[in-house]
């Protein structure tokens, strides 16, 4: 197990960000309607804001063919302390949605008393984080979405840092593999890194598998015979998106990873001992290169392990600037 060291804070700004929206007065979490088209082709057609904690909202968006919905968690006392909040982007996994962390793993209760906001997004069933480079049934540009779109709207609507130690990405699975590439590709959005049985690496052993897996996958339940890097590969990107390919991309940065022991299957396209063996390369790598991180290789097979969920958001908010 390589243990994280804590490194001098990175002082990158986001490019192209936000700056921190203002804090808002009484119990308004929302600034005035017109902030719901902060960001270029991304409209609120929906949202219930009855619960003080989970907000959600569902959008129209010209990056998605369909209106996918968003979980906002505030941390108690948000509506009340005017702080400013670091902000955890949590990303679900395969044949999952943005309601799977309430629903099936205990969100509300694994942060309740915590000083972080966090964004929980539909990513598609198989959508793999990515833009693909073919589909058949219209947009489903979910990179595009997240980045480009959700993340300025959450920044002009909520009182978040906006900035590079103000933010953290993880995920579970396909959310894990979402997590690492988006840490390295727009390495100065995200000071902090986490993946929950998330495979690592897109080429290698065993057999080029998780590209395989990602074309598979999101032929079948995603883009109707479409696929995330297409046929051929379009090897470019999946350079663009492996994360053992950008390794210097996670330096001054949080990473943590856990992986389960056993090969249990997931949803027939690979299973755990895949994504355990391309976390090991991932590790190499970084150990390769001198760069800290949390690893852990526990008994089990896929799925969410609430301890390990919990010990994430806990080096997160440690990781990243107070409220």
């Amino acid at each position: 197990m390589t243990k994280y060291t804590p490194t001098r804070r990175n002082l990158l700004k986001t490019v192209g960000g936000l700056s921190a929206a203002a804090a808002f007065g009484g119990g308004s979490a929302l600034a005035a309607a017109s902030s719901a088209h902060a960001a270029g082709g991304l409209s609120v057609v929906e949202h219930n804001r009855d619960d003080p904690r989970m907000w959600y909202y569902r959008f129209a968006t010209d990056a998605i063919g369909w209106n996918p919905g968003v979980n906002v968690l505030l941390p108690d006392g948000y509506h009340t302390s005017g702080r400013t909040y670091p902000v955890l982007y949590l990303l679900h996994g395969g044949l999952e949605d943005f309601i799977t962390f309430d629903r099936l793993h205990n969100i509300r209760g694994l942060t309740a008393g915590k000083q972080i906001i966090i964004v929980m997004p539909d990513g598609g069933p198989a959508g793999w984080y990515s833009n693909p480079v073919h589909s058949n049934v219209g947009p489903r540009n979910w990179e595009h979405f997240h980045i480009g779109q959700l993340l300025p709207w959450v920044e002009a609507n909520f009182r978040t840092y906006a900035e590079y130690d103000g933010r953290a990405v993880s995920g579970f699975s396909m959310g894990g593999f979402g997590a690492l590439k988006y840490a390295a590709k727009y390495w100065g959005h995200f000071a902090s890194v986490s993946a929950h049985s998330g495979p690592a690496n897109l080429r290698g052993n065993p057999g080029d598998a998780v590209t395989h897996w990602a074309n598979a996958s999101s032929a079948a339940v995603e883009l109707n015979g479409g696929s995330v890097y297409g046929i051929p590969w379009d090897q470019a990107r999946v350079t663009a998106d492996n994360p053992v390919e950008r390794i210097e991309s996670y330096r001054n940065k949080r990473v943590f990873m856990v992986a389960g022991t056993s090969p249990e299957d997931i949803q027939g396209w690979a299973n755990e001992s895949v994504v355990l063996e391309t976390q090991r390369q991932f590790r190499y790598h970084l150990d390769r290169v001198g760069i800290p991180h949390e690893a852990h290789e526990v008994e089990g097979g896929h799925y969410v392990r609430p301890y390990w969920l919990n010990h994430d958001i806990d080096g997160i908010i440690a990781r990243l600037r107070k409220a």
